[in-house]
């Protein structure tokens, strides 16, 4: 605190991201990035542009990477909103849609930053309780709401949401902005993105940052209404009209055309998931259903804290979080087979 701060500022509660660890030889399962390196082509891309142009400002509206984007999904150009991460994505779309007389809806257990940008941009919200198996009620989201968000799958618990489920809680709220934060949609969920043609209040965000493997180069995405990406457009151009640089506008158009390393990427880390379930499972683990790149486990007989701190002094981070309903549970990332490994070995015996 500071003499010079703002009320404002005393009064913000930040987001604490996920430790980056400044020792290389750690296993880092930790922040859900992608244990697989970025498409060739990507890095090759973001080579070739490193020239003498990098003395010019970057392309203001990205052009080269909306049509990428919109080519992969199949609608117009005019749907694809880009921004510098899913973050910024979703701040704007916080300043676009959700400073209502009506609170913003979002699940008890989701992404901490949703609460954390209402403090920020003031916007009232409620937190609706998950239920028992940690499951969004679609029932619980029809009710009066200046707005909807939550991710799918979700986090940290990788349940996913099945898309009729979503699509129900559209047509509950069709005078409110719906948005489905779909960070982890390519590791095994139904992207929402099929259904911006019928409703006009579904924003649908992504990031290159998980299955892109791109989380150092800071690229997101929305696709949603025409309507929906000039109010995001808006605001982007009154806060900041150059988001994306030049690498990464080339880099992250080059992944988008990769589509055959993009998904030999995910299978790899489709697969791996299920090993390591099998594995803790086998340990008396309980572990949740997951369609995200990581999971979210916990066992009967040991505190998940003193488990994390147990793996650590094995050369492996995990993630633990104190809220009260999920303090028992680790969400882990899932690494490579070798680093899945390192971590089953870090535990040791945990029977008893």
């Amino acid at each position: 605190m500071s003499k010079f701060w703002s009320p404002f500022v005393n009064d913000l509660v930040p987001y604490v991201p996920g430790e980056q660890p400044k020792l290389t030889k750690l296993v880092k399962l930790n922040t859900n990035e992608n244990p697989y390196g970025p498409s060739p082509k990507a890095i090759d891309a973001m080579r070739a542009a490193i020239s003498d142009e990098l003395r010019l400002y970057p392309d203001p509206n990205s052009d080269l990477l909306k049509q990428a984007v919109a080519r992969y999904y199949g609608v117009d150009a005019s749907r694809v909103f880009l921004g510098n991460g899913s973050d910024e994505v979703l701040a704007h779309a916080y300043n676009a849609f959700f400073r209502q007389d009506k609170p913003l809806l979002f699940p008890d257990i989701s992404y901490s930053f949703y609460p954390v940008y209402c403090g920020l941009y003031g916007v009232d919200y409620q937190a609706v309780p998950l239920d028992e198996q940690f499951q969004i009620r679609v029932e619980d989201y029809a009710r009066p709401n200046g707005g909807i968000i939550f991710p799918n799958p979700n986090a940290p618990t990788g349940c996913l949401l099945a898309l009729d489920a979503v699509e129900q809680i559209l047509k509950n709220s069709p005078d409110s902005v719906v948005i489905v934060d779909e960070a982890y949609i390519d590791f095994g969920g139904e992207t929402a993105i099929s259904l911006v043609d019928r409703y006009p209040n579904l924003l649908v965000t992504q990031t290159l940052s998980k299955s892109r493997s791109l989380a150092g180069l800071r690229v997101g995405l929305a696709v949603g209404h025409p309507d929906l990406i000039e109010a995001l457009e808006r605001v982007k151009n009154s806060f900041n009209s150059y988001p994306l640089d030049r690498m990464a506008i080339v880099g992250a158009a080059a992944a988008f055309d990769d589509r055959e390393y993009f998904e030999s990427t995910c299978q790899r880390v489709i697969a791996s998931r299920e090993a390591l379930v099998e594995q803790l499972e086998g340990k008396g683990f309980e572990v949740l259903p997951s369609a995200a790149n990581f999971i979210f486990a916990r066992h009967p007989q040991h505190d998940a804290a003193g488990l994390a701190a147990k793996v650590r002094e094995q050369g492996v981070i995990v993630r633990h979080f104190k809220q009260a309903r999920i303090a028992q549970f680790l969400r882990i990332t899932i690494g490579t087979p070798e680093q899945n490994q390192a971590l089953v070995d870090a535990l040791g015996d945990v029977s008893n």
